[in-house]
């Protein structure tokens, strides 16, 4: 068995967002897709798991994660002129 970054995923209320992925990513989300299905037993098409990857991967950025528990925000802020 294989251990994926990526488990079960659960089912909430999703935001609807549009996004082109270069052909590589999107085959490599595909065939994610599919080791997931077999591991999991659930079958999600594959724009189900960028939120859920998007997540994991802020999740484990330490400097990000440090950023919030500071209570600010990864973004530069604008300067008012």
């Amino acid at each position: 068995m294989t251990k994926l970054k990526l488990g079960a995923i659960p089912d909430d209320k999703p935001i609807k967002v549009s996004i082109e992925l270069p052909a590589d990513v999107h085959r490599d989300i595909t065939t994610y897709a599919e080791v997931l299905a077999r591991e999991t037993g659930q079958s999600h098409e594959p724009a189900k798991l960028i939120a859920p990857m998007l997540a994991r991967f802020m999740a484990t950025d330490r400097e990000f994660a440090k950023l919030r528990k500071q209570g600010r925000s990864a973004s530069p802020r604008s300067v008012p002129d």
